[in-house]
């Protein structure tokens, strides 16, 4: 018997991340529903120092205004060389409005002139997933590769364009979602927070 859908809130105003969230759980016995759907909801502030901290706090806050099972998400691009900037800072790494060139102008311009084995880097991903009240649980996933001296490619979203992931040798920008989404921290994260869903929803 098959179990019947439960809605889930993605609490993200991101449209190209709500549609990689979309596409990452097909088959899962959710319904997808996002914030534009609530248009009354208030933003809740990012105001952690971490990208967990963050994630819960938009989890709980929009589960409370939406009394909805809420799933929000928190990632960023943490460099070895910055120790780990931009990192909780990367949407708005540039200041002023969130602009992924401006972001990604102002990080190439940071690691100008640094070597190759200098320009190590790391996306990370927490996910929290609450009701109303309560954070049910969080998931984490990283993926490792270095930063690029000039975007490449023009998919995905962020710092896709400048992130040069080794096994592919190709940037993040350059590949199909289907290939980012086999080895991205979001995809990574999210294949833990669907089982700590599925335990939720007494689906395992």
């Amino acid at each position: 018997m098959t179990p019947p859908e439960r809605l889930l809130l993605i609490a993200t105003t991101n449209k190209k991340k709500l549609e990689e969230f979309v596409e990452l759980f097909k088959g899962f016995p959710v319904r997808i529903i996002s914030l534009g759907d609530y248009p009354d909801v208030r933003e809740v502030p990012e105001t952690g120092q971490t990208f967990g901290e963050n994630a819960s706090l938009k989890a709980l806050g929009y589960a409370k205004q939406s009394g909805m099972l809420t799933l929000a998400e928190d990632s960023g691009l943490c460099c070895d060389a910055l120790e780990g900037a931009p990192g909780v800072f990367s949407a708005r790494f540039s200041g002023g409005a969130k602009s992924d060139e401006d972001n990604n102008r102002k990080l190439m311009r940071l690691l100008e002139g640094l070597p190759d084995n200098c320009r190590g880097a790391h996306y990370k991903s927490v996910i929290a997933i609450a009701e109303p009240g309560r954070i049910v649980g969080l998931a984490e996933g990283e993926v490792h590769g270095t930063i690029h001296r000039k975007p490449r490619g023009s998919n995905g979203f962020g710092y896709d364009p400048i992130f040069f992931y080794p096994p592919y040798q190709k940037t993040f920008g350059e590949v199909s979602a289907e290939m980012k989404h086999r080895v991205s921290h979001r995809a990574a994260a999210l294949g833990r927070a669907k089982m700590l869903l599925g335990q939720y929803l007494g689906l395992s």
